[in-house]
Order: C-alpha cells, then structure tokens, then sequence
C-alpha cells in the first residue's frame, strides 16, 4: 500500500470515529461509507441491505465463486475517553471496537479492485450494521436483496488487543463462544412496607438466582463442555422506603463454546427460574436478547487464509481456542465456508469495549493486505 493510499484510509478511519452509531442506526456511518466506494466504481452497490449495510461488487472477467469480505459499521453506548483530534462527536457513543478499523480496511479494497478487477468470480465488500447486538447478520441474510451477492467464501477479521500490531492469529473450528442475554422478569404483589406478609416479594426468589445461576456455568476450559453464566443486571421493586416490592428482574449472559451446549444451558436456565418462582408463589416470564450463534471456522477457509496471510508478509499464529467473546458472522457459514482471523491491535492496547480503545491506524495495511490476497488467490 502506498503512503498516499494509507494517509487516504486513515482519514476515512478517523472521520468515521467521529461518527459512532449504535446498532440499527448506522444511516451516517453507512452513508459516508457508500459514498466512499462511488469514487471506486463498483458494478453494483447496495444500500439498505438488512437496516443500513452496504455492499459493493466487482465482477471478474469470467465465471468464478463469489467471495465476500465482510466488516461492521456499528459502535457502542459507551462514552470515549480521548484527547485525539478525531474523537467521537457522538456524546455517550464511541467506536471503541474497533470497526472503524474494519471498515477502512475493507474499504481499501475498493481501489485495488477498481484498478485491477478479479480474473474470475465476484468480490463482494460488506459492510454490516449491527453486530453488536447479534441481529445484523441475520437481517443482512434475510434480506431478499441479499440473494444478489450470496457468497461461495465468505472472510472477515477482528482486532485483537494483547496481540502486536501487525501480528495474526487463526484457529480451525470453534472461532468464536455461542451468547445470549437472559431476562428473568419475577412478578409477585406489592405490600405497605408495614406489612409485608400480606405481599408476595420476589427477593428471596431473586436471591436463590443471583447464586444458582452462575453456578450452572463457571467458566473453565474452552472445550465442548464449555459453560459461562455472568450475572450482570438486578432490580428489585422501586425506589422507596414505603412499598414491599412486588417486581424484580435478574439478567444473566450465558456462554458456551457449542451451540449445543447453549441449548443445555438455557433449558438448566430456565428450570431453575420456575423452580424459584414456584418455590415463591411468582409469575415467571423470559426473554432473551443479544443472541448469537457459535462462530465455527471452516477448516477449507481457513487454509486459504493460512496462504494468503503468508502470501502477505504475515504469517498467521495457529492455535485451537477459540474467543470468548461472541460474533455474528457465523450466520454467513449457512451459506460460504467462512473463516475469521485476529489481527493484532496492540500488547498495551486497552481492551475492547474500553472507554480509552483506539484502533490503531498502523494495521490498515496489514488487514487490507491480507484480504487482497485471499481475493487474488480464489479470483485471480
């Protein structure tokens, strides 16, 4: 990548980290996106594809598969911490995991493949909103327009704080942990707090959960038994000193290396809450929220990005754990063999969802150049 090139994709970062939007309100951050990749050409370019995506495609010169390189254009809730120049406009809003990163790493794609179009096939740049909160894949696949790009390869990346700047990680099979938000609503009747006994609190019901549920999963090794159960939300009644609650709430995230086992999990969940709310004379309701799917590298895909990460200068580190934290880009294996790699971000880089993260423009070239040769390698 030339020095020009690099200079144009960190301003692109950079105004884009200006501009966080959340999950399923990405219309600027999609927009400056989609008029990004107008100067490069693209044969077809779709917007509004399951919210505010946006794909762009480059047709090859003869028959071949479809391969898509797919990123995210949403940030977080979480205010930034930060004396940059180019820090977040947006108050209690930030893009502090990085897709802002992603997007110029993509998005420079564009100009190598407007100079120089595949041999053969297609290659389709994604730009996918809301993966934060697990529902932007799945709007993205549902979406009829969606059938005009369907992938045979589908690659994507994360950064990885912890790891250098430039360095490359990459695992066969389980890529990524299975999560889901759990909300358990317990509903009894309010009393005067003078006479409690006359109503029916759902504190020691609450209580009882608040211990049993995490330990239904620990943690531990990252193996098929894998089962995690955090604690991260209670409530309890209203704010008062003269009402006995009749209301409480209890969440709880659950996590698990297969989607089998978050199968489990959630029926030893939910059998636990009955039992508490039976125990306790309550009415139980359950909602679920943040869902996503085990992320699963194909063991094809990943050879492909093994070469082309060789290929680009930069080998990738082979293991066999996968993340713990979650990604929606597993739904795209229903169609592609898929595979994610890590990219370095950075050995004192704060972590994700940090107040004080920055991506740090040095990699733009790294993941560009890597992607662009797992294009050359299946387009030619």
């Amino acid at each position: 990548m030339t020095p020009q090139r690099l200079e144009q994709l960190t301003r692109l970062r950079q105004a884009l980290h200006q501009i966080p939007e959340v999950s399923g309100a990405e219309e600027k951050t999609a927009a400056m996106v989609a008029g990004y990749l107008r100067d490069f050409a693209p044969d077809k370019l779709l917007t509004g594809l399951g919210g505010h995506g946006v794909a762009a495609v480059y047709n090859g010169l003869a028959a071949g598969p479809t391969v898509l390189i797919r990123c995210e254009l949403d940030g977080l809730p979480i205010a930034e911490l930060s004396d940059q120049p180019y820090r977040s406009r947006h108050e209690g809003r930030g893009h502090l995991c990085g897709h802002d990163g992603h997007m110029a790493m993509v998005a420079g794609l564009a100009a190598e493949l407007a100079a120089r179009r595949p041999a053969r096939g297609r290659a389709v740049l994604l730009f996918q909103p809301a993966e934060e909160t697990g529902k932007g894949a799945t709007a993205v696949l549902a979406d009829p327009a969606f059938a005009q790009i369907v992938p045979d390869y589908a690659f994507a990346l994360h950064n990885l704080p912890g790891l250098a700047v430039g360095k490359v990680g990459l695992c066969s099979g389980a890529a990524n942990c299975a999560s889901r938000g759990m909300r358990i609503r317990l509903t009894g009747r309010t009393s005067h707090a003078a006479a409690p006994r006359d109503g029916i609190s759902p504190a020691a019901a609450m209580a009882q959960l608040m211990t049993g549920l995490p330990d239904l999963g620990q943690g531990g090794d990252l193996d098929a038994d894998y089962a995690l159960v955090t604690l991260t939300h209670a409530r309890l009644g209203e704010a008062t000193f003269g009402i006995a609650p009749g209301l409480g709430e209890v969440w709880v995230t659950l996590r698990t290396v297969t989607d089998a086992r978050m199968e489990q999990l959630v029926a030893d969940a939910t059998a636990l809450a009955r039992r508490a709310c039976a125990d306790h004379g309550l009415m139980l309701d359950i909602e679920f929220d943040d869902v996503f799917e085990a992320c699963t590298n194909h063991p094809a895909a990943v050879q492909i990005l093994q070469d082309a990460c060789a290929e680009a200068g930069h080998p990738a580190q082979l293991g066999d754990l996968p993340q713990r934290w979650s990604e929606d880009f597993g739904q795209f294996a229903r169609h592609a063999k898929s595979a994610m790699f890590w990219l370095g971000s950075g050995v004192t880089q704060p972590q994700l969802h940090n107040p004080d993260y920055d991506f740090p423009d040095a990699a733009i070239p790294v993941g560009t150049g890597i992607f662009l040769q797992t294009l050359r390698t299946l387009l030619g």
